[in-house]
C-alpha cells in the first residue's frame, strides 16, 4: 500500500529547460548539504553548470554529496570529476566495475535514480539526467521528460533514503573516514495542500513498490488511465492490469517512444502491441524528438512522475525513485502537457496499419521479442518469468 503524506507543494517541471535552472538555483540557496543522485552526468554545457552551482556550494562550506552511477556516467570526463573533488564536493560511483566480459548480475544492478535534495527542505525527483536538453542528435530539440520540485513533509521521507545509499555505497567502497552525513531534519512544516508519496525500487525491501504503485492505480480507474514511457515492455501482470481495464471501459492510452534508440527493446516492445491494440488500448508513438518521459496520469487525479521505465531493467534490477500524487490540479496540468505532446509530435499506431506491416518487420519484431525474453530470463532473477 503506497503511503501518502498530506501538505505539500509538487511543482511539474517539464524538461531540462524548467528544471536546470531550478536545481541550479537551489545548490546556490544551499546553506548546510547538497545530496545529488544521478544516472547520467555528461561534461556539457548543463554539465558544467550544474558542476559550478555544486562547486560555489562546497567552496561556501555546504557538505556536497554527488552520486553518479559507474555504467550511466562512464564516460564522464575526469577534469570535470577532479574539478569538483577540488572544490570540495564528495563524489561516489555506484557499482563502477562495468566490464562487459563480466556476467554476473550485479554489473546490472545499476542507480537509475534522479534525486537532489537541498538542506532536508526542498527536493527534486524525475526522469531527467544531468545532460544537455538541446544536445539531441538526429532528433529535434529538447529531450522530452519531466521532474518534480517538492516542498513540504515528503521531503523528510526523501532526505534519509538519499542519505541511506550514500552510507552504504561509502562504506561497501572502504570509505569510512569520510565525514559522518548530517542530520537536518525531518522539516515537516506544510508548505502546500497535496498528498504525495515518494515510493522507490530496491533489490532489497522494495522489489515491487513501484510497479505496485501502478497496478493498485490501475485496478481502480474508472475512466482514464494515461501513461508516457520511454522504454515500455512490461510483464504479463502489468499487461493483463491494462486489459482488464480496457475491457471495463477504461479508456487506456499509451504515449510511446517511436524513434529507434535501443533496436533489440524498441522492436520487442513492438511486439505487444498487437494484443493491446486488439484490447481497444490506444497507442501514440512520439517522434518529434528523443522521448525520455517515465510519467502517468489516471482519472485526472492520481499522478507519477520519476525515473522507472515499465521494463524489466527498471522493474527487476535498477534502484529507481518515483513521486505520486493525488491532486486534481497537479494530475491536470501533467495531464493537459501529454495531450500537448501528443497533438505536437506523436502519432496513433492503428489496427489496420499495424496489421498491413511488411514480413520483414514482423520477422524483426518477434525475432527481438524472443531474445528480449530469452536475456531477462538469462540476468534478471526472482520474478524473471513475469516477463518470459
Amino acid at each position: 500500500m503506497t503511503e501518502f503524506v498530506g501538505g505539500n507543494r509538487i511543482t511539474l517541471l517539464e524538461n531540462g529547460v524548467e528544471y536546470f535552472p531550478a536545481l541550479a538555483a537551489e545548490f546556490d540557496h544551499a546553506q548546510r548539504e547538497i545530496h545529488l543522485e544521478t544516472y547520467i552526468y555528461e561534461d556539457d554545457v548543463t554539465g558544467r553548470t550544474i558542476a559550478a552551482a555544486l562547486a560555489r556550494a562546497a567552496q561556501r562550506g555546504v557538505d556536497t554529496y554527488v552520486m553518479l552511477d559507474g555504467f550511466g556516467s562512464k564516460g564522464l570526463d575526469s577534469e570535470l570529476t577532479e574539478g569538483l573533488r577540488a572544490a570540495g564536493v564528495r563524489i561516489l560511483v555506484y557499482r563502477p566495475k562495468i566490464s562487459p566480459w563480466t556476467l554476473r548480475l550485479a554489473r546490472l544492478r545499476r542507480m537509475h535514480r534522479k534525486v537532489a535534495v537541498i538542506d532536508a527542505r526542498v527536493a527534486f525527483v524525475g526522469g531527467i539526467n544531468i545532460i544537455d536538453d538541446m544536445d539531441t542528435p538526429n532528433h529535434t530539440p529538447p529531450r522530452y521528460d519531466y521532474a518534480v520540485r517538492i516542498d513540504g513533509p515528503l521531503v523528510a521521507r526523501i532526505h534519509p533514503v538519499v542519505k541511506r545509499l550514500w552510507a552504504l555505497v561509502a562504506a561497501t567502497q572502504f570509505k569510512s573516514a569520510w565525514p559522518r552525513l548530517r542530520d537536518l531534519g525531518p522539516f515537516t512544516v506544510p508548505r502546500g495542500g497535496q498528498r504525495a508519496a515518494f515510493v522507490v525500487r530496491d533489490n532489497v525491501a522494495h522489489r515491487r513498490d513501484i510497479e505496485q504503485a501502478y497496478l493498485e492505480a490501475i485496478s481502480h480507474a474508472r475512466e482514464e488511465i494515461l501513461i508516457a514511457n520511454a522504454y515500455f515492455f512490461p510483464g504479463h501482470t502489468f499487461r493483463r492490469a491494462l486489459m482488464d481495464a480496457a475491457a471495463r471501459g477504461v479508456r487506456v492510452i499509451l504515449l510511446l517512444q517511436g524513434r529507434v534508440e535501443y533496436v533489440l527493446l524498441h522492436y520487442a516492445s513492438r511486439a505487444l502491441y498487437g494484443a493491446f491494440l486488439d484490447a481497444g488500448i490506444e497507442i501514440h508513438e512520439y517522434h518529434k524528438s528523443f522521448m525520455h518521459a517515465k510519467v502517468a496520469v489516471i482519472d485526472r487525479h492520481w499522478a507519477t512522475v520519476g525515473s522507472s521505465n515499465i521494463d524489466p531493467f527498471s522493474l527487476l534490477l535498477a534502484r529507481e525513485a518515483n513521486v505520486v500524487i493525488q491532486d486534481d490540479g497537479f494530475a491536470g496540468q501533467l495531464r493537459d502537457s501529454l495531450l500537448a505532446a501528443m497533438t505536437g509530435g506523436a502519432a496513433q499506431v492503428r489496427l489496420e496499419n499495424w496489421a498491413a506491416q511488411p514480413l520483414a518487420v514482423r520477422a524483426l519484431t518477434w525475432t527481438s521479442y524472443g531474445l528480449a525474453r530469452f536475456l531477462t530470463g538469462v540476468f534478471a532473477y526472482g520474478r524473471a518469468r513475469e516477463f518470459t
